[in-house]
């Protein structure tokens, strides 16, 4: 049965033309590709609920490590397509490609180590470590239990934030300014009659987004929002600059938002004059609090014994 780092290589392969290819699509096109029998194509996890094969899953694997490299994208759901660096690292490596290379890349380096980051915010982290619990006794301990699944759940999420904010700073300009309008709106900042709207596209004077909290505008947010490179940080001129656009409209409150970070001076500026700064990670963390631009992907129901149903009638 092979390893699912050894499906890395043909992975990409099978992607090599650049074509957009769905995940079972490259699932088989693999399978065939290495002429994997038929009675190893059918195992199945035993006592799981899903209908994936145990190969299907290990090449899941192997997608999941070649998107933290950058040598695959997800234009769409379950939709996979190479990229450049996927090529070069084809080339490059041939079926000699292997996990250990893809650790080595500077994307791959710059994802996980945002994934720590998020974990410890998260607090996904703790003295024992999640692989620790899973191979301890003390899963027979509740409490114990719930914190596992409570880190899997969480660390998993940190996955889709990174993705997440990957494809915000993707988007168009314009789109994303309406989709963290949105994000606002859900977060209850229009008010039970208020309303939230995106300025012109030209001659903003710096403001991006206005948000009515009344009928009657008599208190209002405004916002900016920069959709930036993780690399490009915010600092102390732009949010002077805001500042200096909400002072034009005699506003005394802002929300400045980006999808990379602010500088330590941007950040004592906004907290003195009492302008709200959202980094993209904290931006992705209300996304998936509130439901914008995601969708749950899987429910789980934890059972307990109702013990009044085993008391005796009176």
């Amino acid at each position: 049965m092979p390893t699912w780092d050894s499906f890395i290589p043909y992975v990409l392969e099978v992607l090599k033309n650049g074509e957009e290819t769905t995940r079972n699509v490259i699932v088989n096109r693999v399978l065939d590709f290495l002429e994997i029998p038929e009675e190893l194509r059918i195992q199945e996890y035993t006592n799981s609920k899903s209908s994936e094969s145990v190969l299907a899953n290990r090449i899941g694997f192997a997608l999941t490590d070649l998107y933290k490299a950058n040598a695959i994208i997800r234009p769409k759901q379950a939709v996979y397509q190479i990229t450049e660096k996927g090529i070069t690292l084809l080339n490059s490596y041939g079926d000699k490609l292997t996990t250990d290379v893809l650790q080595e890349q500077p994307e791959y380096i710059a994802y996980m180590k945002e994934l720590e980051l998020r974990n410890k915010r998260s607090e996904v982290i703790h003295e024992v470590s999640v692989e620790d619990n899973l191979n301890d006794n003390n899963l027979d301990d509740e409490e114990n239990h719930q914190e596992v699944v409570e880190q899997l759940i969480n660390k998993r999420n940190n996955e889709v934030e990174i993705e997440l904010l990957n494809k915000l700073r993707e988007t168009d300009p314009i789109f994303f300014e309406k989709l963290v309008v949105k994000l606002l709106d859900a977060m209850g900042y229009s008010g039970k009659n208020g309303n939230v709207q995106v300025t012109t596209q030209s001659n903003d004077g710096g403001i991006d987004g206005i948000i009515n909290q009344d009928p009657l505008g008599t208190s209002t947010v405004y916002l900016q929002v920069k959709r930036y490179a993780e690399k490009n940080i915010v600092g102390r001129p732009a949010i002077q600059e805001f500042y200096g656009a909400l002072a034009s409209v005699n506003a005394d409150r802002g929300v400045f938002i980006t999808t990379s970070s602010f500088s330590k001076g941007a950040l004592e500026f906004a907290r003195n004059q009492g302008i709200v700064l959202i980094d993209g990670i904290q931006l992705t963390e209300l996304m998936l609090e509130y439901k914008v631009g995601v969708e749950t992907a899987q429910e789980y129901t934890v059972y307990q014994i109702n013990y009044d149903d085993f008391e005796s009638e009176e």
